[in-house]
């Protein structure tokens, strides 16, 4: 079992930055993909970003790449969502996930998922 809680959303302006960090817990979950997504209201849950297992790959949804950067602090049990140059079409429900499915980018290859932090970004 795997508990995730997320936090550092906020309401920013178009171009700042904000960092997410999702905390993790349970004694596997270093082992699994640790990926990000977000959802907007009347639109599909989009892959964000996914800090893969143990080899460490990383991987971005072509709306953010670029800008986002995914991180890990295993010390912490942390992982992070750095977001520069923010714009209003970031702006969504960011949630945190863990699984181990192939398919890192669909949603539906997720076990765990926190409850998500709002991030919303004025023009």
């Amino acid at each position: 079992q795997v508990q995730l809680v997320e936090s550092g959303g906020g309401l920013v302006q178009a171009g700042a930055s904000l960092r997410l960090s999702c905390a993790a817990s349970g004694r596997t979950w270093r082992t699994l993909n640790m990926g990000w997504f977000r959802q907007a209201p009347g639109k599909e849950r989009q892959f964000v970003a996914v800090y893969m297992g143990s080899a460490g790959n990383r991987y971005y949804g072509d709306s953010v790449k670029g800008r986002f950067t995914i991180s890990r602090d295993n010390a912490k049990d942390t992982v992070y969502l750095q977001m520069n140059s923010l714009k209003p079409d970031d702006a969504a429900v960011y949630y945190c996930a863990c699984g181990a499915g192939d398919r890192y980018d669909y949603w539906g290859q997720y076990d765990y998922w926190g409850q998500g932090t709002q991030v919303t970004v004025s023009s």
